[in-house]
Parts: C-alpha cells; sequence; structure tokens
C-alpha cells in the first residue's frame, strides 16, 4: 500500500471512531448522561427536533415528566427517529405510581423518580409509613412492567441523612425499589461521597446538580446551586471515586438551569468533565 492509501485509509478508520470513545475517559461507557427535556429552552422546536439536537451535543439519553402522558406518541416517535432514548419518568410525590409506571414501560424506561413527601405538621413517622406504603403499592406494578421505584432526595427535611435513605430502602426491601441520588442536593446536609458509600448498590441512577457552599452562605439558601457544573464546592474527584468503589453504572441525568443548543452544549461538555467521561 503506497503512503497516500495507508493515510487515507487511517483518516478514514479514524472518522468512524465515536468521540466517546477517541476521548474516552474512567467512566466512559459505564455511566450514561441525560438531561431532563424540560430543561430545553427552544421554543421553535418540535419535539423531534430537541431529541435530535440533545443527542447531537452529546447526550445520551433523556427524562420527561409522568404528568406528560398525552405526549406519548410524539415522544415515542421522536424516540424512534432520533435514536435517543427515554431512560425514565419523574413522578415528583404523585402517589400514582401505576400510571408512572406504565408510562415509563410504554416509552422504553427503566425507572420512576419518587419524591418522598414529609408533612411536618405531623409526626415524622407517619410520613416515613404513609409514603412506604404507597411504594409497597406499586412494587407489584414495577415488578409486572421491569420498571424500578427510586424514591430522591430532596429539600423536604426527609430523608437527610444517608442512613436515613439506607434505612428506608432496606425496610421496602425490594429489587425494584432504590434511591435515585442526587449529588447536589445532598450537600446542604452531607457529603455526596460518603452517601455513595452507604447506600452502595442501592443507588439506581443519579441526578446532578452542583453546589457552591460560598455563595450558599453569602448569598442565600438557593444560591448554592447557581454555579456551572464543576465551578463550585462539590468534590468531584471524590465523587467519581466513591461511584468507582460501589460498581455503579446506569444513568446521570442534569438537573440545572437549561436553555438554547449552546447552554445543552455547554452541560454535556461539563457533565463529561466532573464526572470523567471524557
Amino acid at each position: 500500500m503506497t503512503n497516500r492509501r495507508k493515510f487515507l485509509a487511517a483518516a478514514s478508520a479514524a472518522a468512524v471512531v465515536p468521540p466517546s470513545l477517541s476521548s474516552a475517559g474512567e467512566f466512559t461507557g459505564i455511566i450514561k448522561k441525560a438531561t431532563k427535556l424540560s430543561m430545553v429552552q427552544e421554543p421553535d422546536m418540535s419535539t423531534l427536533e430537541k431529541f435530535t439536537m440533545l443527542k447531537e451535543v452529546g447526550f445520551d439519553g433523556t427524562e420527561v415528566r409522568s404528568s406528560e402522558t398525552d405526549k406519548l406518541k410524539e415522544y415515542t416517535a421522536a424516540i424512534e427517529k432520533s435514536g435517543l432514548p427515554v431512560h425514565g419518568v419523574v413522578n415528583s410525590s404523585n402517589p400514582d405510581l401505576k400510571s408512572a409506571i406504565e408510562f415509563s414501560k410504554a416509552l422504553g424506561g427503566t425507572s420512576v423518580l419518587y419524591v418522598a413527601r414529609y408533612d411536618k405538621k405531623r409526626p415524622l413517622m407517619e410520613s416515613w409509613n404513609e409514603t412506604k406504603a404507597v411504594v409497597k403499592k406499586g412494587l407489584p406494578h414495577a415488578e409486572k412492567h421491569e420498571v424500578k421505584i427510586l424514591v430522591e432526595n430532596v429539600w423536604a427535611g426527609f430523608l437527610i441523612s444517608a442512613l436515613d435513605m439506607e434505612r428506608y430502602v432496606d425496610e421496602i426491601d425490594s429489587p425494584w425499589f432504590g434511591a435515585y441520588f442526587d449529588v447536589g442536593n445532598n450537600v446542604r446536609w452531607g457529603i455526596p461521597e460518603h452517601w455513595i458509600q452507604i447506600l452502595g448498590k442501592r443507588i439506581g441512577k443519579l441526578d446532578i446538580k452542583e453546589w457552591d457552599a460560598g455563595k450558599h452562605s453569602n448569598e442565600g439558601l438557593r444560591a448554592g446551586f447557581s454555579s456551572e457544573l464543576g465551578e463550585g464546592t462539590i468534590n468531584w474527584k471524590g465523587v467519581r471515586s466513591a461511584l468507582k468503589e460501589i460498581g455503579f453504572k446506569g444513568w446521570a441525568t442534569a438537573e440545572v438551569r437549561g436553555g438554547n443548543r449552546e447552554r445543552m452544549a455547554d452541560i454535556a461538555k461539563r457533565m463529561d468533565k466532573i464526572l470523567g467521561l471524557g
């Protein structure tokens, strides 16, 4: 083969190597990065165009709201035509887990994000037992459709300790139930990497936010979330180390300020950096 032919062959081979492989990180092929579809702020884009754009800027999937069942056909068509999957649905504190599970399954998803709420006007254990009952009621349906119910740690003043979350998951004791661990939500009360070490295999999926302790102290409570991914005070190296320690494999979904194509591309790049994807 002549030098020119060798050069062309090498160039052709390089051209078909996916970017994710040519710039592989320690979690490439292990963590899949996604975003909430609601973060896309492009009012003139169709649903299909939004899905296509997210794939083009580097996302592996997206997550939609369980209240959007009227968009089932629209989402299904967008998934098929764009090649971007919906990995799950966000059900917040809606106790109708059955419908959310069916919607997730219909979209090809594997999870339902559930928020266990705390009624602070009543004894804590009443909320503990009532939310557990909601989950247990949904578990037969979760098993039937092979869709996990994952409870998220939020700022509701409930499940604010890794030991609380560990106990909650273990009391329900089902392979179809686990934790949807939000890295940024956690920092108000704990250290993300320590939670990860304690929860271990109980963690089904991750939500990704940044947290800035300085802004929190100086500008107000929610200002802590205002720093860009990778520019706050979360120890992402420690988070990656803990995820590696527990053998985490699965979805990590950004839940930050969204925007247009340029903004979503920036979020994807930042996730690559903080999660060791490239």
